[in-house]
């Protein structure tokens, strides 16, 4: 099993900075592909980032958001530039053993608990 654990949300204007963390434990030699996904309020959870050999992004952080991935100490992390009011929502850091998922979609196995990020 995997667990993971994000940290670093909070708010702030738009404009700004956020860089969100996701410590993975337990079986970590076994994700294939690690990501975030959201959820606004009212709105259906979408993928918002994923890694795995390559990298994708949803259309709408293009250019302000970017993934890595740290193997060694099994992090996960997404700085995240130039907020906007429309990026406020949940963030959950998500990971798969097999592979990444379509894009756009958010069928990940295993999910952390998710971290609050508001841009006002």
């Amino acid at each position: 099993h995997v667990q993971l654990v994000e940290s670093g949300g909070g708010s702030v204007q738009a404009g700004g900075s956020l860089r969100l963390s996701c410590e993975a434990s337990g079986n970590t030699d076994r994700i294939v592909c690690v990501g975030w996904s959201r959820e606004a309020p009212g709105k259906a959870r979408e993928a918002v980032a994923s890694l795995s050999s390559g990298t994708w992004y949803r259309d709408s952080v293009k250019g302000r958001f970017t993934i890595s991935r740290d193997s060694i100490r099994n992090m996960v992390y997404l700085q995240m530039n130039a907020l906007k009011p429309e990026d406020t929502a949940v963030y959950y850091c998500v990971a798969d053993p097999t592979s990444c998922p379509l894009p756009g979609d958010t069928d990940f196995r295993h999910w952390g608990q998710g971290t609050q990020v508001t841009v006002s």
